[in-house]
């Protein structure tokens, strides 16, 4: 695979078997498809830093993105990453996670001042990218 320009942080596999994501630290994340392996079928960029965490919801439809600090995306894999909603918060991200159950985005927050667990909670008449995503 040739496209990313710098160190790997993170990688995570679609749960259909044949797409995976990889997260970078030239502050991309590309999604790739095992059958077609000369470029990536999506190039996603982030605001401040590299990738450090992606998940893929357990249906498939959203992957979730977290930079190192402040921001975290969460991307429709049905419109092919072109929707998308960004969390923005302060603090330092040490990961994220879904629910089994695909209702809670999970961040891990370390900083000094600030360590917390966000959660977040899926509202069911929006879903995760029509703004749905609530604290």
């Amino acid at each position: 695979m040739v496209g990313h320009r710098d160190y790997s942080f993170a990688s995570a596999w679609h749960p259909d078997g044949c797409t995976f994501a990889t997260g970078n630290q030239d502050k991309t994340c590309r999604v790739w498809d095992v059958r077609h392996l000369s470029s990536p079928t999506a190039i996603l960029k982030n605001n401040l830093g590299a990738t450090r965490s992606i998940r893929f919801s357990s249906d498939g439809q959203y992957m979730v993105v977290a930079e190192p600090a402040d921001f975290v995306h969460v991307y429709s894999t049905k419109a092919d990453y072109r929707k998308r909603q960004e969390i923005d918060f302060f603090g330092e991200i040490s990961g994220v996670s879904l629910s089994p159950d695909d209702e809670c985005i999970y961040i891990g927050i370390w900083d000094r001042t600030y360590a917390s667990l966000l959660q977040y909670n899926r509202k069911h008449q929006y879903k995760y990218l029509d703004l749905g995503i609530s604290c």
